[in-house]
């Protein structure tokens, strides 16, 4: 674990403006500087940075925090690895709270992780020689079957002297070529003095069977890396090529063919879970991704890596896969990471149809808000792109329909559904039933419920309207929410509406006191002001306490330490606040302190005083215990102002 003085070091030492300007074009306002947000796309800055202060807020997407949560945030990095990020920045040297065994057991397990990202950087550089050809000469003689697969997806490899979009993607996303034969994987890494166990370790190399030695995983093979957030390569991901005929190997003086198993090979062989790489918690093209995903608020979830590639070489550079496995939590989670929401562009056969149901529990889980964009028969997104055009690709995202309402229209189609036999029709007026049982959103609920029925208003079971499944999805839809209470009376309105809005301005009110506070914290012990303070509860009474807590006239206030005890609904105001303080003067922040504490006394006073007519209005007791309550009243009120 990272010693806490570290971590106040890192803080201390950066320069918060500069670190956040590599990225955002600030301009100076006050005491803050304000830009356009890297977290989401706007055309007005809301983006605050305040240096005093070290910390960041947007008042558009509620982002905020310090330099250690920005580069989190924009890298995508975990705590430890953005403090240590930024203490290499600084000079500093991280210090650890661990025991001295604990330290040397944790330098071990870096350096080993450190060793095998080290393994896959060299192979990834291998396989981009033999593609492309390197310093110690020009690509592999077989090569050219991997150039020819690139031709025929749209993506040139090109001469490599002009810079063009496909020839930056697939630089990018370090696409290269397996040499044929059994180790030349093997050979290239032990004349670099890497042994063969940590290259086992990572799945690059393969333990013979028989004898002694390894031998290649990934053999003549259109090769992919696979990247983590960070731009470390943990995997690779190889394409199957057509195998060259026995003449050109001999005519190449290459014996022996490339061995891939029995019966064909597979069309894809992706690296087996190692210490750097956990299926189903990366995807690919994320760390290509990562900027274009935030910038437009949401990701483009495709099948395969060429789906990837050719997207990104047209100008669609928000599209990621799940790396040839079944979309999950975790991966969804990655996403949110970086933006809210995910468009599913899955091929339109069964099997993406097939994704397409399977994601919708992995993005509930995430909170990630999903679409659904529909392909034509039998293309890809690949093909999309390559024969019609990134416009064709984007329209079909921008019309992307929402999952729930998707999942239901499929159930409900009604070429399909007049054509299924009658078992089959009440299934799928079931699962629409269970779509919408499960729905925990209930405004999306509700839509989607009212969507289901207007589907069902066009079918017929048995040549009868389906009135059935439109009650039967509204009884179950009213099953999962609360019992409707009665109606209130008038008065019992208009008594609900008052107290509610009696409530919500002693919110603002409160808070309108705690920004005067955040803006001159010193005035928390200012003893004017300490008096009045007692008069506020709730959200706001917890962050006057937070504040007190971590405010110091030799530091001043700890945003950081101070924000992370802020109740949640008032977490982004006090956010904002911090940021971009209101007033310039500690008087002037202290007069409007003092003037909310009478408004909240007055406010009090009106409740007590409604409490006290309602008790009048529902009493029956005599007319002496009714002037008790009013002289209550009366001298609740001359205290309150003040009176004799």
């Amino acid at each position: 674990m990272i010693s806490p003085e570290t971590i106040a070091l890192v803080k201390e030492r950066t320069d918060l403006v500069a670190l956040i300007g590599e990225s955002v074009r600030l301009t100076r306002r006050g005491h803050s500087f304000t830009g356009l947000c890297p977290f989401h796309k706007e055309k007005t800055p809301s983006f605050h940075v305040n240096p005093n202060r070290g910390f960041y807020h947007c008042f558009g997407c509620k982002e905020t925090g310090s330099a250690i949560d920005f580069v989190m945030k924009l890298e995508g990095r975990t705590f430890a690895e953005a403090v240590r990020a930024l203490a290499e920045r600084a000079g500093i040297e991280v210090e650890e709270s661990l025991t001295e065994l604990e330290r040397r057991e944790a330098h071990a397990a870096r350096k080993s992780k450190d060793d095998l990202y080290a393994v896959n950087h060299l192979a990834a550089t291998f396989f981009e020689h033999s593609l492309r050809g390197g310093p110690s000469g020009g690509p592999h003689p077989l090569a050219r079957y991997a150039h020819e697969e690139l031709k025929r997806r749209g993506l040139p490899l090109g001469n490599g002297e002009a810079v063009d979009p496909i020839s930056d993607a697939l630089q990018a996303f370090r696409i290269g070529y397996a040499p044929f034969g059994w180790d030349a994987l093997a050979t290239y890494l032990r004349q670099q003095g890497v042994s063969p166990v940590l290259a086992e370790r990572v799945g690059l190399l393969v333990p013979r069977s028989s004898g002694s030695g390894h031998y290649d995983r990934f053999r003549h093979r259109l090769m992919f890396a696979v990247t983590d957030v960070m731009g470390r390569v943990i995997a690779f991901s190889g394409r199957a090529l057509p195998d060259p005929s026995p003449a050109e190997l001999s005519s190449l003086g290459i014996t022996g063919p490339a061995p891939q198993g029995d019966g064909a090979p597979a069309k894809y062989i992706n690296s087996p879970e190692s210490p750097i790489y956990t299926k189903g918690e990366h995807l690919f093209g994320l760390y290509q991704a990562r900027q274009a995903i935030r910038q437009r608020g949401e990701a483009i979830l495709v099948e395969g890596n060429f789906d990837v590639v050719a997207l990104h070489a047209r100008g669609i550079g928000h599209a990621i896969a799940p790396l040839g496995t079944a979309f999950t939590p975790g991966q969804a989670k990655l996403i949110k990471r970086f933006a809210p929401a995910v468009v599913l562009l899955f091929d339109g056969d069964a099997a993406g149809k097939k994704a397409t149901r399977a994601a919708r529990v992995p993005c509930r889980e995430a909170g990630l808000g999903a679409r659904v964009a529909t392909l034509p028969a039998g293309v890809d997104p690949d093909d999309l792109a390559r024969e019609r055009g990134a416009e064709s690709v984007l329209k079909l995202v921008n019309g992307a329909t929402n999952l729930l309402q998707h999942l239901i229209n499929e159930e409900l189609d009604i070429d399909r559904f007049k054509t299924a036999t009658l078992t089959e029709q009440h299934a799928r007026a079931r699962a629409v039933a269970e779509l919408l049982r499960t729905e925990s959103d209930p405004d999306l609920r509700l839509m989607a419920s009212t969507y289901a029925d207007q589907l069902a208003s066009k079918l017929l079971i048995n040549g009868q309207p389906m009135s059935d499944l439109a009650h039967l999805t509204r009884m179950l839809v009213s099953a999962t929410s609360q019992t409707p209470t009665r109606p209130l009376r008038c008065s019992e309105s208009t008594e609900s509406y008052e107290r509610a809005r009696s409530r919500e301005r002693t919110k603002e009110i409160g808070l309108e006191m705690l920004g005067s506070l955040l803006d001159f914290p010193e005035l928390l012990h200012d003893p004017d002001a300490e008096a009045v303070l007692e008069c506020l509860e709730g959200e706001v009474a917890l962050a006057v306490a937070a504040a007190r807590q971590n405010f110091t006239f030799e530091m001043g206030l700890a945003a950081s330490e101070f924000l992370a005890q802020v109740p949640a609904p008032i977490h982004s105001f006090a956010a904002g606040r911090l940021v971009s303080p209101v007033f310039e003067a500690a008087s002037t922040a202290k007069a409007t302190l003092l003037e909310n504490s009478q408004k909240l006394s007055r406010q009090a006073l009106a409740r007590q005083k409604a409490a006290v007519m309602s008790q009048l209005q529902k009493s029956t007791v005599d007319p002496d215990a009714e002037n008790a309550l009013l002289r209550e009243l009366f001298q609740r009120r001359a205290g309150g102002l003040g009176l004799p």
